[in-house]
């Protein structure tokens, strides 16, 4: 598994468990950069250390302060909104430049849905020894 895919998977762990997502804002908003293809995508980070981390350690998001947004608001508004606009997600982006997958809105919801689902699904129960 790569890195990117790593993290974007630790993404959807994290969100599910927490029930929250992060973003970054300054006085001119939340930014949406050019991907490496020319696509705008807005950045979420699955915990507030992770964004603390690229806050402290990337120079271009010196200055942003983190943004913590409720699951099922994300679900519900900024994800139907990045759709609406155009815009794709940017999942867990790490490194020194900050990046990582760039999600198309539906292919961010299914992989949410999934992990809900994994999430919910009750443990087996352990098996007995036998006598």
């Amino acid at each position: 598994m790569s890195q990117s895919a790593a993290q974007a998977a630790a993404f959807f762990r994290d969100a599910v468990r927490t029930r929250r997502v992060w973003t970054v804002q300054d006085t001119g908003g939340i930014p949406a950069p050019r991907t490496g293809n020319g696509a705008r995508a807005v950045p979420f980070w699955s915990t507030e250390n992770r964004v603390r981390h690229i806050i402290a350690t990337v120079p271009a998001y010196r200055g942003f302060e983190p943004v913590a947004i409720e699951l099922d608001d994300w679900r519900n508004d900024w994800i139907p909104g990045c759709s609406r606009d155009g815009l794709l997600l940017g999942i867990n982006w790490s490194g020194p430049r900050a990046v990582g997958w760039d999600l198309e809105p539906a292919h961010a919801l299914a992989r949410l849905d999934a992990a809900q689902r994994t999430a919910s699904t009750p443990a087996s129960p352990a098996t007995p020894p036998s006598p």
